[in-house]
């Protein structure tokens, strides 16, 4: 590697339930709040949800379209579904409400820790959700898209004190 620069030394995955609505919006803003920090070479920011079916799809167009109205670009988007065996890949695990995050606990090994995006957020209450805004209208999606923007600052700053250690 030529002197000066950087590689991926850190993973994140966020995780919501079908994986077209709250996590892609959380990967998107979280890649850019990583870039703002210059963390964007040492990170790799990736999403995922806990059911299959929406694998292979878009992110749903509520949700491509209220980032797109706020400068992110998600149209590259397709649906994962997270698996037991993907724990080795991450360093950190974020799930977007507590039954995503009690699923996530059933599957992962012993000791790995899987958190809630808005633990990350110093104002939020503990057990704070990022509430699913796919039954609803346009609003549910802005709420959304704050309340990941604020929990992404502080998941930047934790990421960079890990990778000072």
């Amino acid at each position: 590697m030529m002197e000066g620069m950087t590689s991926v030394t850190y993973r994140v995955c966020v995780v919501c339930m079908g994986n077209i609505c709250r996590s892609p919006m959380a990967e998107m803003v979280l890649r850019k709040v990583l870039a703002d920090h210059g963390l964007a070479a040492r990170v790799a920011v990736e999403s995922a949800g806990t059911g299959g079916w929406h694998i292979g799809g878009p992110m749903d167009e509520r949700a491509l379209r209220i980032l797109a109205e706020h400068g992110y670009d998600g149209s590259e988007h397709n649906a994962r579904q997270f698996t037991a065996d993907w724990f080795d890949r991450y360093d950190l695990v974020l799930a977007m409400d507590r039954d995503n995050q009690a699923f996530l606990r059933r599957l992962a090994p012993a000791g790995v820790e899987v958190r809630l995006f808005r633990s990350f957020d110093p104002d939020a209450p503990a057990g704070a959700e990022v509430p699913d805004p796919y039954y609803g209208g346009d609003e549910g999606f802005e709420e959304v898209l704050t309340l990941v923007e604020t929990a992404a600052e502080g998941v930047a700053e934790h990421i960079a004190d890990e990778l000072d250690r």
